[in-house]
């Protein structure tokens, strides 16, 4: 079964509170990771979007995780 992809502009929405969040508490963090430019729409068994997907959901767990730590 090809891989079916969350929502993008969903994924990226997550980003921008935790980058403002991130600033405001003076954290220095990487940037979240680049969205892929090679996929070929085919719906590929492990399909970029896979992992960029992965690697998202990965940042904001950091990011979260980061801001916590700074709150206690």
């Amino acid at each position: 079964m090809p891989f079916v992809p969350p929502d993008p502009e969903a994924t990226r929405a997550r980003f921008a509170p935790l980058q403002f969040a991130l600033l405001d508490a003076g954290i220095a963090f990487r940037a979240p990771p680049d969205e892929p430019t090679t996929c070929c729409g085919r719906g590929c068994s492990g399909c970029v979007w896979e992992g960029w997907f992965a690697a998202a959901d990965y940042w904001c767990e950091q990011a979260g995780e980061l801001l916590a730590r700074d709150r206690r």
